[in-house]
């Protein structure tokens, strides 16, 4: 068999992946685990919660990209991300000015976050068509000051921030942009491309942990919001109840993928935060957010039992949600 673009499916990793893992060392408290963003190590009295991406499907924001997306992981255990490092691989004849943009960019949202760049490597590699960058961050934390995934409880509230598809509209809007101009016209598009500047979740995510009441938290990347909801099910063994009208979906966002025809909650969301709080203090948790300036909505409940998983549609049908097979981008892009 073949795989499709992206992220595999959980259900490889299950079979193939978890079962190659290394020497078993007693200072890794939070290993490899379906729906979990980083790993939390202890060193001393301290623990490190470290993650790292790769940026693969955008070409002009590959750097930003690789910076955001591995410290989005890191935040969304609660933990602030410090120290980054960046595998950079570019393929043949690739332009000295490809190189500095790349890293200007890992600078620049590196500096926004207060992360050092602390290492990593750079090379021209075989068979590639467009640069790649790993990202790998990390962040220390004391002990018991965290949140994981599966520590998610039956009856907390779902809370959403932004909306969905953030990352895909704006690597769509910047990589289709031609296209799309002459489609939806410029000012959406320019709109759109400016979601560039909302892939960050460090921030919500560090206030929504330092007020309190969050059980977990979970980055929404490949999949979308829907695919990130059933990680974070499935890291905590439970069921989900949302509700498709509470979901924000964004006016560029929403033209975006009409034109392209495929779904806005499948599409990646970086930038997009997905938090289960205690119910008595979700919506002071939105409040808290909004007062920061990050919008936030309720959009439903963690449920006892795994096997249901579903949204209630906008016309009031009960539809059962799954991870999807492939992040619905790649359909855009390649169209």
């Amino acid at each position: 068999m073949s795989f499709p673009y992206g992220k595999l499916h959980p259900k490889f990793l299950e079979k193939i992946v978890f079962k190659h893992l290394g020497f078993k060392r007693s200072d890794v408290i939070l290993g490899p685990s379906k729906g979990e963003d980083a790993a939390l190590i202890r060193i001393g009295e301290e623990l490190i919660a470290a993650s790292c991406d790769p940026i693969s499907g955008s070409i002009k924001n590959v750097g930003w990209l690789a910076v955001n997306v591995s410290a989005n992981d890191v935040a969304t255990r609660g933990v602030k991300p410090s120290w980054f490092l960046s595998c950079i691989l570019l393929p043949k004849n690739s332009k000295l000015n490809v190189l500095k943009m790349i890293c200007k960019q890992m600078d620049l949202a590196s500096k926004k976050l207060e992360i050092a760049i602390i290492g990593g490597h750079t090379e021209v590699s075989l068979g590639l068509n467009h640069p790649i960058v790993v990202g790998f961050c990390a962040g220390r934390v004391k002990e018991g000051k965290y949140v994981t995934c599966s520590k998610a409880k039956p009856g907390g509230k779902i809370i959403l921030t932004k909306g969905a598809g953030i990352e895909g509209t704006a690597i769509l809007a910047i990589e289709r942009e031609k296209e799309l101009i002459k489609f939806l016209g410029r000012k959406i598009v320019e709109k759109a491309k400016n979601y560039i500047n909302l892939v960050s979740v460090v921030k919500e995510a560090l206030t929504a942990f330092d007020f309190g009441g969050v059980q977990a938290m979970h980055d929404p990347t490949e999949g979308g919001v829907l695919g990130g909801l059933c990680e974070l099910a499935d890291a905590a063994n439970l069921g989900i109840k949302v509700y498709e009208n509470k979901i924000l979906v964004g006016k560029e966002t929403r033209a975006i993928c009409d034109l392209f025809k495929i779904d806005p909650l499948k599409l990646i969301s970086s930038g997009s935060l997905i938090i289960v709080a205690n119910p008595e203090e979700a919506e002071d948790i939105v409040a808290k957010l909004e007062n920061s300036g990050v919008k936030a909505s309720i959009i439903g409940e963690m449920l006892n039992d795994p096997e249901e998983r579903y949204m209630m549609t906008k016309e009031g049908v009960k539809k059962k949600i799954s991870i999807p097979e492939t992040d619905e981008l790649w359909k855009g892009l390649e169209r």
